[in-house]
């Protein structure tokens, strides 16, 4: 489950607050140790930043791509930038035989929601959720999750025809 929010006010008390509700779910804090061994993802990550058209990075064994809309995105006259999560998240988990299972969500505005929809089914790729994240943004926007799990190069296909049509920025 996903659980999103949002605040205003002194950021340190606001900070503790959260702090005091994550240590609730018995989330782990300490980060994981840098000396971990590299993770085999059993696909070809250079051949899916070719098809994506962007450079994924590996997290805790599964390998990201975050894309930001072309856009600005603006909340109560403040720019929300693609690290507050106004980026595209796309992730690979590696579940064996070249296949992965896909997750995250596409950040879209209206006009982009079915054809994103039709792109996804077309292509096997499940639509799990459509809600917003804010209430007062410029433009309107839109998170449309996502899931799947077959060949990881299939799948980065199907996401890149997804992506084709969203307003994101260009690959550099």
């Amino acid at each position: 489950m996903y659980m999103h929010i949002q605040g205003k006010g002194d950021p340190v008390k606001m900070a503790q607050s959260i702090h005091d509700a994550i240590a609730l779910t018995k989330t782990p804090f300490a980060a994981p140790k840098s000396g971990t061994p590299s993770v085999e993802l059993g696909f070809d990550s250079k051949q899916l930043d070719q098809i994506m058209g962007y450079n994924g990075k590996l997290n805790g064994g599964v390998y990201q791509f975050g894309i930001p809309r072309a856009e600005k995105i603006v909340d109560e006259g403040m720019e929300v930038p693609p690290a507050m999560g106004t980026a595209t998240a796309i992730n690979f988990q590696p579940t064996g035989s070249g296949k992965a299972a896909i997750t995250g969500d596409f950040v879209l505005i209206p006009s982009e929601v079915n054809p994103v929809i039709q792109a996804l089914r077309a292509n096997s790729i499940e639509v799990t959720a459509l809600h917003s994240h804010m209430i007062n943004e410029e433009p309107r926007t839109l998170y449309m999750h996502f899931w799947a799990n077959d060949d990881a190069t299939k799948l980065a296909r199907g996401l890149r025809a997804a992506l084709d049509k969203t307003h994101v920025t260009k690959p550099s």
